[in-house]
């Protein structure tokens, strides 16, 4: 009877152990996955949240009202950088269309813009921007349109914003024009973060969402 008890006491006593290491082992684990979710998420927000294609060069443009607008008006903002002319009858009015739906999305964005820039700044003086903007029924605050010189708007396209060849540049800047749908995100930083198509719907909404992503970055 005394040996019966003793292997009794004896399988208590393991099945004690075993419970007492499986509530140690899943303690570890839990505690384990948690550390890696820790360590990705500071990763990827610190180390290497986005990839960046390039980095906007210093600019210098007039906007719809004549006045200056630099580089440094929009540091630390999140921003689409576009090109069109207000005489286009092919690829702007519906890119435009697509744009004003991104603007009515980010309206009330303090740090978020859009920067349209005239691929015709011959044609394209303030004042017609100006009635260009007045037509689209938005807040020239948030939605800039620019104009500049010829050379200094394609570059900007081609160098900094990346949506088209850097190569198309022609020897009598006469000669050259530029005609893209190509949309530049921009991040907080002053980084071209992605490249999307204005005219597809799928393309404008992932941007849409990457926007979100960085507007809440610090």
């Amino acid at each position: 009877m005394a040996d019966i008890l003793n292997q009794h006491r004896m399988v208590v006593t393991l099945r004690i152990k075993l419970l007492n290491m499986s509530k140690k082992g899943i303690f570890y684990i839990v505690f384990f996955v948690a550390l890696v979710s820790i360590f990705y998420l500071v990763i990827r927000k610190y180390i290497v949240p986005h990839n960046s294609l390039s980095t906007i060069q210093s600019f210098v443009f007039r906007n719809q009202d004549g006045k200056e607008v630099t580089n440094k008006d929009v540091e630390g903002k999140v921003y689409v950088a576009e090109f069109f002319f207000t005489t286009c009858k092919g690829i702007c009015p519906r890119m435009n269309t697509n744009m004003k739906q991104v603007y009515e999305h980010f309206k009330n964005e303090k740090d978020f813009l859009i920067l349209s820039h005239t691929s015709d700044p011959d044609n394209d003086t303030p004042q017609q921007l100006k009635k260009y903007a007045d037509s689209m029924g938005v807040n020239t605050n948030q939605w800039v349109f620019l104009t500049g010189r010829k050379d200094s708007l394609y570059t900007m396209a081609r160098v900094s914003y990346l949506i088209d060849d850097p190569s198309n540049n022609l020897k009598d800047i006469k000669d050259d024009f530029l005609h893209s749908q190509h949309w530049a995100l921009v991040n907080k930083k002053g980084e071209v973060v992605g490249i999307y198509d204005g005219l597809l719907e799928s393309e404008i909404k992932d941007m849409t969402r990457e926007a979100e992503t960085l507007l809440k970055e610090d």
